[in-house]
């Protein structure tokens, strides 16, 4: 039987697979400090928490509309509003299967075969996979610590070719935790509007993100491009990773055809997790999750200064998503080598640069500092043997 291209072609995401790595170790009985993994160790809101209990109370929990429950839709847009003083019509708002519904959704309806998209290396590798699945051909635009890992105006104008479609943007970013500038963030979504092409912004750990130096939030990009498609998660700020619940603010021109699309792929949402999530916007679930964002601070402090101390030079400190992209190249090892040896050696699991770029693939790592403060001080300490050992 014939296999689909795209299924035989798909490349592993090696976070995944050193998480299950680390998961056999455990089974062994080995105590793995796991750093690999992009997920909050808070959990839920206990508000949330409460929310879902109730509306498990036998209830009849029928299909909500394929964009999603309305009251929640209202609520994000409320959020919207109080938070970051944007006006966005909860008519433009679709609820998702996670942002990685809503990343699936936002390639489908904007990337033919033939088609280009520009991301920034390193990225999210999943959304390479995205943009293949329809057809279309990733432009990888390498940048540097100078850019803070994020792409630029400049290098985006000069990868343009006229089957352009659309620019992705994450910021914060995952493998790097770093932020695009507002400057650059409007540069580079004028030249695309300018241009006819989508800009896709993942916003998924923005309310991670430090607050600006006169205490207000981080800003999002619908305050800069109020027509781009802006990508939202319950994952991160309010720690939901395994509730699968997301959403994107569209343009009006894509929320019919989204709507089409969301209808034929997933029906709609998770109806129970829906209805729970709308407690994760209450002041008490706020509270909680501001106080987990100055927690997640002190954890990279703790962090930064641990691989300071251990010679590991992290390029660029991350200002947002719960992550450190450090280089290991002063170890004399490769960094899948130095991965899969301090996973085995000293039982740390971390994810090599290898899922998120090309030109720093071999030298540099993803450390998540979403776990605790003991287990991120225990990591550090088995890294510290781990390195005493290669050098010795």
């Amino acid at each position: 039987m014939k296999l689909a291209q795209r299924a035989a072609t798909a490349e592993p995401f090696h976070a995944l697979a050193f998480g299950q790595r680390a998961a056999d170790l455990e089974a062994a009985g080995h105590h793995v400090v796991k750093l690999s993994i992009g997920e909050p160790d808070f959990g839920a809101p206990p508000a949330v928490h409460a929310a879902m209990r109730e509306v498990m109370d036998g209830r009849a929990l029928p299909y909500t509309p394929a964009l999603g429950l309305p009251l929640l839709r209202e609520t994000i847009a409320e959020y919207y509003r109080s938070k970051h003083g944007v006006a966005v019509d909860p008519a433009r708002i679709a609820i998702t299967a996670g942002a990685s519904g809503a990343l699936l959704l936002a390639t489908a309806a904007t990337t033919d075969p033939g088609d280009e998209v520009i991301i920034a290396d390193p990225s999210y590798p999943c959304n390479r996979e995205l943009v293949r699945t329809f057809g279309g051909t990733i432009v990888s635009l390498p940048t540097s610590a100078d850019t803070r890992y994020q792409l630029d105006a400049a290098s985006v104008a000069a990868a343009w070719t006229d089957r352009t479609v659309a620019v992705m943007v994450a910021s914060p970013s995952n493998p790097t935790g770093t932020s695009v500038t507002t400057a650059e963030l409007d540069a580079v979504c004028t030249l695309a509007r300018e241009r006819g092409a989508w800009r896709i912004i993942d916003e998924i750990y923005l309310d991670l993100a430090d607050p600006a130096a006169d205490g207000t939030p981080a800003r999002t990009a619908l305050a800069i491009d109020p027509d781009a498609i802006v990508i939202g998660s319950f994952s991160k700020y309010f720690g939901m990773t395994g509730w699968r619940l997301g959403w994107m603010v569209l343009p009006e021109p894509l929320v019919e055809p989204v709507e089409k699309l969301a209808m034929n792929y997933f029906l709609c949402a998770s109806t129970p997790v829906q209805h729970a999530a709308v407690a994760a916007f209450s002041p008490e679930s706020i509270a909680v999750c501001e106080a987990r964002r100055e927690e997640l601070h002190e954890r990279r402090t703790l962090v930064l200064e641990g691989l300071a101390a251990l010679d590991l030079v992290v390029p660029v400190s991350p200002d947002g998503a719960f992550y450190i992209y450090f280089d290991v190249s002063s170890t004399g090892l490769d960094a899948w080598t130095f991965c899969e040896r301090v996973l085995n050696e000293a039982h740390v699991a971390l994810t090599p640069g290898r899922d998120f770029a090309q030109g720093t693939a071999n030298s540099h790592v993803r450390l998540s500092y979403a776990a605790s403060r003991d287990e991120l001080a225990e990591g550090l300490r088995r890294l510290g043997g781990f390195l005493a050992s290669v050098k010795g």
